[in-house]
């Protein structure tokens, strides 16, 4: 789910791991030269995910990456299965009325630019949380506390998983 904090998460988790992390909307940016906003504004949803899929893709053939997905990243199928396919996913669980607080005034994200932004967050939730259960390795509540509680904790998580 977009702000649900999958960047700033997935940047402290690689350095604890000493993997490379990867932003996949910042390489899909570098790759076309332009940022997502003016990607939805020329070609749409439908453009930006296609461009989404294949950076994903991509990066899906490569190993000891921590990456960031953008929040729809689980929509499309292909993804969801390269995603599934090259690592463990972890989901970072936040929900709309913490999304909502913590973007009431963020003008990057093209699909939350409407009236009724706790409703679109509803809307994006309602669609993509099962999504992202359907795939996820590890859940992790992203509700409170301190970042690098929460990445010890996934870090703790990970480990028992790759000992089990």
């Amino acid at each position: 789910m977009p702000g649900a904090g999958k960047t700033t998460v997935a940047k402290q988790l690689a350095r604890r791991l000493q993997r490379r992390f990867v932003d996949a909307d910042h390489e899909l940016e570098t790759a076309t030269g332009v940022g997502i906003p003016l990607i939805f504004e020329i070609e749409g949803e439908s453009g930006f995910r296609e461009r989404e899929a294949k950076v994903l893709a991509a990066l899906s053939q490569q190993s000891d990456l921590v990456v960031a997905t953008g929040g729809g990243a689980v929509l499309r199928p292909e993804n969801r299965q390269a995603l599934r396919s090259s690592g463990t996913v972890v989901y970072l669980h936040v929900a709309p009325a913490l999304l909502h607080r913590r973007m009431r005034n963020d003008s990057k994200r093209p699909l939350l630019q409407v009236e009724d932004r706790q409703e679109r967050l509803n809307q994006l939730f309602a669609q993509r949380d099962p999504l992202y259960r359907e795939i996820a390795d590890v859940i992790i509540d992203g509700l409170g506390g301190s970042v690098s509680n929460l990445v010890r904790n996934l870090e703790q998580q990970l480990k028992s998983q790759c000992a089990a």
